[in-house]
């Protein structure tokens, strides 16, 4: 392979690595709800991913919810309007948060949609995710038992600016009161930068 052609492969573009984020967020939100009980295991089947064993949901409204959530998520991405991603974890008989799993995200601002300024070898970003996805499996060691039934919110961190779909609605920043955190990895894909920590109540 000459080197020219090899640059042209690893060259990530702002498009190419929206989708790559938009998809680890897809798979992590999947692994938390598995990992945390939220809904009934026999509800996932088992796919591969990043050269891993995924659990990904087979219900159907959850899935239609997620993709949907993906794909607004994925254009306001493209628009470079995103801060972060929160999914939490509330009790449904109190309504208690009991976990708060935070993706700050940051973002190449010299990069356009379709011009592939930045080059990273995608086996390197496929390593760095497989990290994280590793640590958000091997979080229930240390995480509470969620001993009582629970559901889940996902939280956008968007520009003030920005036009939000209808369905969307403001929301409160759904904080812990007495968290502990702890800090797992981060990836890059050179052109965004996710960075994950799980708040959790002592």
């Amino acid at each position: 392979m000459s080197s020219t052609a090899q640059a042209t492969k690893n060259t990530i573009t702002l498009k190419g690595s929206t989708e790559i984020v938009a998809e680890f967020f897809g798979y992590s939100i999947n692994s938390i709800l598995y990992q945390r009980g939220i809904y009934p295991p026999e509800t996932f089947t088992k796919v591969s991913k990043y050269g891993l064993p995924m659990m990904v949901t087979t219900d159907e409204q959850l899935r239609k919810y997620l993709s949907q959530v993906l794909n607004q998520l994925s254009n306001w991405l493209l628009q470079k309007q995103v801060q972060k991603l929160v999914l939490v974890i509330t009790s449904v008989n109190s309504s208690e948060v009991l976990e708060r799993w935070q993706f700050d995200l940051e973002v190449d601002d010299n990069i356009t949609e379709n011009e592939g300024h930045n080059t990273k070898d995608l086996k390197q970003i496929t390593s760095e995710i497989q990290a994280v996805i590793r640590q958000i499996t091997a979080s229930v060691t240390f995480l509470p038992l969620l001993n009582e039934p629970c559901t889940f919110d996902l939280l956008v961190y968007t520009s003030k600016d920005i036009c939000t779909p209808f369905a969307w609605e403001e929301s409160d920043p759904k904080y812990i009161t007495q968290s502990s955190e702890v800090r797992l990895r981060s990836f890059s894909t050179s052109v965004h930068k996710v960075d994950t920590l799980v708040s959790y109540k002592d």
